[in-house]
């Protein structure tokens, strides 16, 4: 047998997925431990190529993800009504405070990572409202979010109390309020104006991904917003008004070195105190209009561009594509091991020349469960409600 003619029962059982979203997550996984691992700036200082191609897209495109999957899990292009959605919402809403919860006791162990599984699970609340519409209302109202959520949050930061750098862990329970105003809007990913990353993904999942002309139409798509949002976001934030304001908190630099300076990263929103000016920046977590649009539209360049290869491909590539990027089907479970790899008591110690282990641990583990044919083992643990709550839905009911 060829390596890249696996079994027909692998094929048959891939057959069923949509190998190239698979792909992307895989790509998402793989950005954001670059992201975690390697070092931002080179020996000059300057922002090196994979942080300037990874940050804050990586974790964009993690939570535009979710939103396919959301949509996958609940009919597709059509989605399901009635007291089959109010089952799978309830299935998804123990999922999701499953996920927060393993976010707050990765958050517990004490390592430099920005958690992300706890607002992630947040954003699955947040979806769950959305899951009876189809995909025209979730491209509208995705749309519509990537301006009013950024203005929402600007509104009621300085009403909020000061956000905490470290990551959510179980001890912030304490303080429940604090707590839910980091997940909601001052955290590093901010669920609230995240909703549109969820809306996008949703309405993505809710489209034909196996029609070729669609899938084209997706990752087209997604370059035109991307390079529209950065070009206009440039012209805009140097105009002599705006620059004034951005170069307030950024004394003798220009607005160049200003805009080199803000392509590090800005912690999950702009400054508190900042004017409306800042709304036109496009920096990695800034969760401005336009960085959600320029990174809504690298994901949507992503998750196409991956679908459309593996729909050219012949099926027996495509199943080797599925179970050499097969880590994009349990990356709850393997981002936890990337974690946890990173703490100091686990090998390989955290520095630059680690991600390739990282990077090998991920995908051979990956490529094994695949090809196996079993979940990960953090993905059957969240999906057990689920999936008995669907054994419950298609069982008959008895008559009186």
């Amino acid at each position: 047998m060829s390596v890249l003619g696996p079994s027909s029962a692998l094929s048959d059982r891939l057959s069923t997925r949509l190998v190239g979203v698979d792909v992307a997550r895989c790509l998402a996984l793989l950005g954001m431990m670059a992201t975690h691992v390697l070092d931002p700036v080179d020996a000059s200082g300057e922002l090196t190529r994979v942080q300037a191609l990874a940050g804050g897209r990586s974790a964009a495109l993690f939570a535009v993800l979710a939103g396919v999957s959301l949509a996958l899990m609940t009919g597709r292009q059509t989605p399901v009504r009635g007291p089959v959605l109010r089952t799978r919402a309830l299935g998804l809403a123990v999922r999701a405070v499953l996920i927060a919860a393993i976010g707050l006791v990765l958050g517990s162990l004490g390592t430099d990572i920005a958690i992300i599984l706890t607002y992630y699970g947040v954003l699955f609340l947040l979806g769950l409202p959305f899951l009876g519409l189809r995909a025209r209302w979730l491209w509208l109202l995705g749309v519509v979010w990537i301006v009013v959520g950024p203005l929402l949050s600007m509104a009621v930061r300085p009403l909020l109390p000061e956000r905490q750098f470290a990551s959510p862990d179980p001890a912030q329970l304490l303080e429940p309020g604090r707590l839910l105003a980091e997940l909601l809007f001052t955290g590093y990913y901010p669920a609230v104006p995240w909703l549109a990353y969820l809306l996008i993904g949703m309405a993505i999942g809710r489209i034909d991904l196996r029609n070729r002309i669609v899938v084209d139409m997706v990752w087209t798509s997604g370059i035109i917003v991307s390079l529209s949002a950065t070009w206009l976001s440039g012209r805009l934030t140097r105009m002599p008004s705006v620059a004034e304001e951005l170069l307030r908190t950024h004394p003798g630099l220009d607005i160049d070195g200003a805009l080199t300076k803000m392509s590090f990263g800005l912690y999950g929103q702009t400054p508190v105190d900042g004017g409306w000016q800042w709304l036109l920046v496009v920096a990695p977590h800034s969760t401005t209009p336009f960085d959600l649009a320029q990174t809504i539209g690298s994901s949507m360049f992503a998750i196409g561009a991956c679908q459309m290869i593996s729909l050219r491909l012949r099926e027996r590539w495509r199943t080797g594509l599925a179970v050499l990027f097969g880590a994009g089907t349990m990356t709850l479970t393997l981002y936890t091991l990337h974690v946890v790899m990173m703490t100091g008591a686990v090998w390989p110690p955290e520095r630059p020349g680690t991600y390739v282990f990282h990077v090998l641990v991920v995908l051979a583990i990956g490529a094994a469960v695949t090809a196996w044919g079993r979940p990960g083992p953090l993905e059957w643990v969240v999906g057990r409600p689920s999936a008995w709550l669907r054994r419950a839905e298609s069982r008959p009911e008895r008559g009186g």
